[in-house]
């Protein structure tokens, strides 16, 4: 990779002093931490096909300009790279109110992010949440801890599963991947619609947000 890199345009003229896999990153892609000139990069070598990654570009932009995540460098589709500014911050499993408020902001920015595209039909039975009113909104539609990264403020990456969803699949998976007490999705749902929201509606998308994971695990996992 870094000989790869080393001749790529963006980096022809700086020096490379380190390039390395970051561990544990998901299946799409596989993430370099590079450093080039004292500077510190993302660099992502796509490996799947069947992703719309000139539509995950976009997201990407416009996320930028909200200042929810790290600034995009270079897509390069005929080498299937992806180069980005280092993003600080760390990645939590357990969060405080403070955080759950920051990310509950953050959350709002992404939403208000208008984008033509059409809503995404969830590959599960949604008997439970057809007698709900749809809210569609720009979803991140993936937002495990390693997707989330905490400094000042809450920022978020990898958008390759983002797309036009009902805003309570977010909310619910936040709730789902950070395993929030009641306390915690009360307070969190709070800061992110005020006081009025739906209980049974959050119910019901965790339901279908569990059952996705299990076929996505199941597919990803035993290559079926």
């Amino acid at each position: 990779m870094t000989d790869l890199l080393q001749n790529h345009p963006f980096f022809r003229d700086k020096k490379i002093e380190l390039c390395t896999l970051l561990k544990d990153q998901g299946y799409c892609n596989e993430n370099y931490l590079v450093v080039a000139d004292g500077v510190k990069y993302i660099v992502r070598k796509l490996l799947s096909d069947d992703i719309d990654r000139a539509f995950e570009w976009q997201v990407q932009h416009l996320a930028f300009e909200k200042g929810i995540t790290a600034e995009p460098l270079v897509y390069d589709s005929e080498n299937g790279l992806m180069i980005f500014a280092f993003l600080e911050g760390e990645h939590k499993r357990q969060l405080d109110k403070s955080e759950l408020k920051l990310l509950a902001r953050t959350l709002q920015k992404l939403h208000s992010i208008k984008i033509d595209a059409k809503p995404i039909i969830l590959d599960v039975d949604t008997g439970t949440i057809d007698r709900y009113q749809k809210e569609y909104v720009l979803c991140h539609n993936d937002l495990n801890p390693q997707n989330i990264f905490f400094a000042e403020d809450a920022k978020l990456i990898d958008f390759e599963y983002a797309g036009i969803n009902d805003r309570y699949f977010d909310l619910a998976s936040v709730c789902v991947e950070l395993t929030l007490s009641v306390e915690h999705e009360e307070e969190f749902l709070n800061y992110y619609f005020g006081t009025i929201w739906q209980r049974e509606k959050l119910a019901s998308y965790k339901v279908i947000y569990r059952a996705l994971c299990v076929e996505w695990f199941r597919t990803n996992l035993c290559g079926q």
